[in-house]
């Protein structure tokens, strides 16, 4: 992968902390070069760009910051994979919103987050996003979707089942848990209709010490099998459709749909939510909205 940024952050890291954000890199930099790999099978030599950023507290200390990572290509139109390690202190109204924050404003936040649009209709757009969060709890989020303006059937099976296998390795009901909590979250009720074609998404996955529940450890065992299964599946599915011949018709279906889609992102997405009320990389935080969408 060409010009990875390694960023280094004025935050002091436990080792949980420092554990998570080299997962969450590490993973970053295996995405992007299978989706550089794939450009190159599309005979394109597009690379990803990266863009160092920092955070500052509304005091003026160091908060952290991260790194987008943005690539524009024959296959994946616009790509973003960004990393984060953020910290400091919620607003007193927004603390009030935070698992764990309503009586300690403190926080630490790590993630990776990735949206694909993709040039070609017949591929499917995605996101996938886990994170960890330390307030006065500590726990482990995220999940991913498949958001397909051609849904294919064998590409929404192949995906939740690659999901579901993740899933299977630690908790015989986090699938179906998880997959309904997609389901409603990624939903746009003034539309009626759902983002995509589904996924995981879970929250809130607490680590506590053993014999309490879920430990750090476990929690993030299951973090990082998400993570692989994205890796594993999504790629596959790309060049499954990529060389597809479309129409003007199959284009105009993707536009439009796009539109959906940053209609969720902009008015529902509690990740977007997050990174602007914590004083993240606006341009970071909107690396999800597509590069041209249409409304009707």
């Amino acid at each position: 992968m060409s010009d990875t940024i390694e960023q280094d952050s004025p935050l002091a890291l436990d080792d949980q902390q420092q554990a998570a954000r080299d997962w969450f890199e590490s993973l970053r930099d295996r995405i992007c070069a299978e989706f550089e790999a794939i450009e190159r099978e599309a005979g394109s030599d597009a690379r990803f760009e990266f863009v160092e950023w920092d955070r500052l507290d509304p005091d003026g200390a160091p908060g952290g910051g991260g790194v987008r990572g943005v690539m524009k290509g024959n296959v994946f139109e616009k790509v973003g994979v960004n990393v984060s390690t953020v910290g400091g202190r919620f607003s007193e109204e927004f603390a009030r919103t935070i698992h764990g924050a309503e009586d300690d404003p403190r926080f630490f936040a790590t993630g990776i987050s990735l949206v694909a649009h993709m040039a070609n209709p017949h591929v499917p757009a995605v996101h996938m996003n886990t994170r960890f969060l330390v307030t006065t709890r500590r726990w482990f989020g995220g999940g991913a979707d498949l958001n397909p303006p051609i849904p294919y059937e064998d590409d929404t099976a192949d995906f939740h089942a690659r999901l579901r296998a993740a899933c299977a390795g630690h908790d015989q009901t986090y699938y179906e848990r998880f997959k309904r909590w997609a389901d409603d979250y990624f939903y746009i009720p003034h539309r009626g209709v759902h983002r995509g074609v589904g996924g995981i998404f879970y929250d809130h996955l607490e680590c506590v010490g053993p014999g309490e529940g879920a430990t750090f450890e476990e929690n993030f065992a299951f973090t990082r099998d998400v993570g692989e299964a994205f890796l594993d599946v999504y790629p596959r599915l790309v060049r499954r459709r990529m060389g597809a011949k479309f129409t003007p018709q199959d284009k105009q279906r993707q536009l439009e749909w796009r539109g959906r889609y940053a209609e969720f992102n902009l008015i529902y997405d509690r990740g977007t939510l997050f990174g602007l009320k914590t004083g993240g990389n606006v341009d970071a935080i909107l690396m999800s909205l597509p590069p041209e969408a249409t409304w009707s």
